[in-house]
């Protein structure tokens, strides 16, 4: 990542691509190429859909209201994400905005909305969710994107997990105060889902059967209260630290 040009602008697209390829902007990104990046005929523009690489491309045959990227070159091979899920009990658009961000930045490879009985909001606007995504990823040179799945309750969340995934749960009440101590500890596994509450916290029932998850390691996230949105960068950042592609 050292060597990667930040300055290059990037879009994300849907769509294949290989060398040859013509693609046509819808208009939403017609306009952002022509009017927001203002780039014009000729002028080239790095591509990627989170499964080919990075590809350079150019904009071509430039109209009113028209253009096609032409794609020429893989500049980077695709990459693969930990298998790291980030479970969350979603919040309100602007914070949950810039917690799909920073879940992308890290590194998720899931985002997976979870509703529990104090959950600030109740459905989840996947699509918005998705374009943070994307736009995370276009900031910051990601190329794996994380899979956004729709929102499940805390009960179903538990009975459909896979038994070898380790549960990092973030609660305030963990034994061990030394959080990096806690994951060092953690048992063998296949993958990780971690796990934060509302603002308000699981409640006893909620709490009591996540704590009877085999494979469930309880995180400390420091001696003040954290918001939802925070605790989300803190465990996520100690996780890839100890046990994820920060090693």
């Amino acid at each position: 990542m050292s060597r990667y040009e930040f300055s290059a602008q990037r879009l994300f697209v849907a769509v294949r691509l290989e060398a040859g390829a013509r693609i046509i902007p819808d208009a939403d990104r017609l306009n952002y190429l022509l009017n927001v990046l203002r780039l014009r005929e000729g002028d080239a523009i790095l591509l990627f859909n989170g499964r080919d690489g990075e590809w350079r491309a150019r904009l071509a045959e430039v109209a009113k209201r028209t253009a096609i990227l032409v794609v020429e070159e893989r500049l980077r091979a695709q990459t693969v994400n930990a298998d790291l899920h980030y479970c969350f009990a979603p919040l309100k658009h602007a914070r949950l905005d810039y917690m799909a961000q920073k879940a992308t930045e890290m590194g998720v490879s899931r985002l997976a909305p979870i509703i529990t009985r104090r959950t600030q909001a109740r459905r989840v606007n996947l699509e918005r969710l998705s374009a943070n995504v994307a736009e995370a990823a276009e900031q910051c040179g990601v190329l794996s994107l994380p899979e956004v799945v729709e929102e499940r309750s805390l009960e179903d969340f538990l009975a459909a997990r896979e038994a070898e995934r380790l549960l990092v749960f973030c609660d305030e009440d963990a034994e061990q105060a030394d959080p990096i101590a806690a994951l060092r500890a953690a048992p063998a596994h296949r993958g990780v889902d971690v796990l934060v509450g509302p603002e308000g916290g699981f409640d006893r029932e909620e709490r009591e059967m996540i704590l009877v998850v085999p494979l469930a390691t309880r995180l400390a996230l420091g001696p003040r209260i954290l918001r939802a949105d925070t605790a989300a960068v803190a465990a996520l950042a100690m996780v890839q630290a100890v046990l994820g592609d920060w090693r």
